[in-house]
């Protein structure tokens, strides 16, 4: 059994995110999906980036890191999408990380430390051909992570989707998502 924080995308805590969740407690673990947008969600992409630079994305990343005070040390960080941000930052700076998991996005470790925390394995989940995930650098960054720790991995999923794994959404991909989901499965089993 693991202890997981779950960070949603940037459309809100959706039913698909919700349901994710769902699978990782079925498998034995303890997951918390905190709401950083207040039970706000959101039909695009757009309308939901738009809530968070209003809200402000430090403002945003903070809200994440007070949602875990009072958890224990030991915490998979894990996040989908803009959700990375919070949960990237609390794998690089929280004392006890056991692990993050990084769907859809990854950002340079430089933006929350000098380099990846030693002994800390971190996956980032991404489609091959996903304008955001490829077309706005975060498979450079998964890449450059990748090659400065031995904790790393990268993997990508055919396709051209950014939410592939969120079942409440158009953009679903039942192949692509049930990997990510046996994949995480397996990615929490080595770090208990």
């Amino acid at each position: 059994m693991v202890e997981v924080v779950l960070f949603h995308h940037a459309l809100g805590l959706t039913q698909g995110i919700v349901q994710f969740a769902d699978e990782l407690r079925r498998a034995g673990h303890v997951v918390h999906t905190p709401d950083l947008f207040d039970g706000r969600t959101w039909e695009t992409i757009d309308e939901g980036v738009g809530y968070a630079e209003q809200i402000g994305f430090g403002a945003l990343i903070e809200r994440g890191v007070q949602a875990v005070e009072g958890l224990p040390d030991e915490l998979v960080y894990a996040g989908f999408s803009l959700g990375v941000l919070p949960a990237q930052k609390l794998a690089q700076t929280r004392q006890g990380a056991r692990g993050a998991l990084l769907f859809y996005s990854c950002v340079p470790v430089s933006e929350f430390g000098p380099a990846w925390p030693d002994g800390v394995p971190v996956q980032v989940h991404g489609m091959d051909a996903d304008p955001i995930f490829v077309g706005e650098g975060d498979i450079d960054a998964a890449r450059a992570l990748v090659e400065s720790t031995d904790t790393a991995e990268l993997i990508l999923y055919p396709g051209d989707q950014h939410y592939f794994a969120d079942s409440s959404l158009p953009s679903y991909d039942a192949g692509a998502a049930a990997l990510l989901l046996q994949r995480t499965l397996e990615f929490l089993r080595h770090t208990t």
